[in-house]
């Protein structure tokens, strides 16, 4: 399901170097049918602007929570084949990279969506499972992966920068420089970040904390929608001083 179409125009910053055009997705969630749908959006789009260069940015959590994160992995590492494509971290691949490497973790994941991944490469745990499950399942989900599913994840950068945007999954540290921000609190902050009005040093597009209604605010720009909850993957288009949510 489509947003109403949102907007902010500037008349000065933030922009975009001449000829780019940005589109930018975070918080997948697995969802990999709203992402098909936004990918047809995006080439529709391309082939009625004809962008002189344009970069897709998605902003991490492509696991976890819906229904089929395997397929979100497989339709992204597709599409990254294009060669135009960004793909940065969020706190959901590093927790599913966590588990890989400690068995222990796997309860605490399941708690926030990782059973929805498991179910999604085929496997199953019981409600309640103990030390040597837990380390079966581990182990299995690591052999059902395919490398390139891993290989993938390994690459994962923390942010993107052009013009005059930063794209993160969470956001910054107000008062640290960008260059000094910390990878916890790009991939984790809520409150301090979003609560400040200071100039960050770059516009930020970030997702990771669920908003109703895409938030085109005057320093930064949540287009994180919870698709998984609600449907509604948010893309955002990006050009010149103008920015589109949809």
């Amino acid at each position: 399901m489509l947003s109403p179409l949102r907007s902010r125009r500037s008349t000065g910053k933030p922009r975009l170097p001449e000829g780019v055009r940005i589109y930018a997705m975070t918080d997948i969630h697995g969802c990999a049918h709203l992402l098909k749908q936004m990918l047809r959006v995006i080439d529709a789009d391309m082939a009625r602007s004809r962008p002189r260069y344009a970069i897709e940015v998605y902003m991490g959590d492509y696991v976890d929570r819906g229904p089929d994160s395997r397929a979100t992995l497989d339709i992204l590492i597709n599409r990254s084949r294009r060669g135009n494509t960004v793909f940065l971290k969020g706190n959901h691949e590093v927790f599913l990279g966590n588990v890989l490497r400690d068995p222990s973790l796997l309860t605490q994941w399941l708690h926030v969506g990782g059973l929805y991944t498991l179910t999604s490469y085929g496997l199953t745990p019981s409600p309640t499972p103990g030390d040597d499950e837990r380390r079966a399942l581990v182990q299995e989900l690591a052999r059902v992966m395919p490398r390139q599913h891993l290989e993938f994840l390994r690459r994962l950068r923390l942010t993107f920068t052009c013009g005059d945007f930063l794209f993160v999954h969470a956001g910054v540290r107000p008062g640290v420089p960008l260059a000094e921000q910390q990878e916890a609190d790009l991939l984790w902050i809520r409150e301090e970040f979003l609560q400040s009005r200071k100039n960050f040093g770059k516009y930020v597009v970030h997702g990771h904390t669920p908003v109703r209604h895409p938030e085109l605010l005057k320093n930064r720009a949540n287009i994180d929608t919870g698709a998984y909850a609600t449907g509604n993957l948010t893309l955002m288009t990006i050009q010149g001083n103008s920015m589109l949510a949809v």
